[in-house]
């Protein structure tokens, strides 16, 4: 079976193939103080290779050291002893994060060229490729979680330490209800506008969402596209397959 992790700055996420079946999937703090302890319950006796995105680089050498002590091989790490099967056209291939990569690889796979790639994480970012299956290029901005933080800690009299959840109505009727309706539906617009700019300056037919808050803001986007949670751990053994078959 094949492990896939890819390190996010707020969680690490895991699946477990069985050729191409996703049999387990999780996910591990970043900041936790103890990876050891999640990564004791794999079932690494039937574990036969790993692969690794991270755009976390201290959770990276966390991570590594970890695995030393329950598998003796040598992890596949995107960027270093793999990379992603793609023509990359920014303008310094090496900038773009290897999860975005990542995304950009199954999204074409799975539905064709002439799309975007929308990931709701810590940061959104949206990355775009052509019709010929070539990246791009997309936009990054902070995500929910990201811009509520920030606008809480920078704004001296609204509340500190609030959670991220849905809005009871377009209208807030208190401060936090306020915020609330302004993250969530201020993102819902942003996307829809975004996707239509792309549509026709680029041409873009469809639209793949993604990410860890995807599924909250999915709802209210499906008429645009397609949700595919686990994009880049299906993402992750595309390219470890295109990797083995091309030895």
């Amino acid at each position: 079976m094949l492990l896939t992790i890819d390190i996010g700055n707020t969680n690490i996420s895991y699946g477990i193939f069985k050729g191409e079946i996703l049999i387990k999937k999780g996910k591990i703090p970043t900041e936790s103080p103890d990876y050891l302890r999640y990564l004791r319950n794999f079932p690494w006796e039937d574990i036969g290779e790993i692969i690794i995105c991270s755009v976390v680089p201290q959770g990276l050498k966390r991570l590594r050291n970890g695995l030393k002590k329950f598998f003796p091989k040598k992890p596949f790490i995107l960027g270093e002893n793999i990379s992603v099967p793609m023509k990359n056209l920014y303008k310094k291939p090496e900038e773009v994060g290897q999860d975005r990569l990542v995304n950009a690889y199954a999204g074409y796979y799975f539905y064709g060229g002439n799309l975007v790639v929308i990931d709701f994480g810590t940061a959104v970012t949206f990355d775009v490729v052509s019709g010929r299956g070539e990246y791009l290029g997309g936009m990054i901005f902070p995500g929910l979680r990201t811009s509520l933080e920030a606008l809480c800690q920078k704004a001296a009299l609204l509340p500190k330490n609030m959670d991220f959840t849905l809005p009871k109505g377009f209208i807030g009727v208190s401060t936090k209800e306020s915020i609330l309706s302004g993250i969530f539906n201020g993102f819902l617009a942003m996307t829809r506008q975004l996707v239509q700019i792309l549509k026709e300056k680029q041409g873009i037919e469809k639209v793949v969402f993604t990410g860890g808050d995807a599924s909250k803001l999915y709802p209210y986007l499906a008429d645009l596209g397609t949700l595919r949670e686990t994009l880049i751990l299906e993402g992750l053994r595309l390219i470890y397959e295109n990797k083995k078959s091309n030895k």
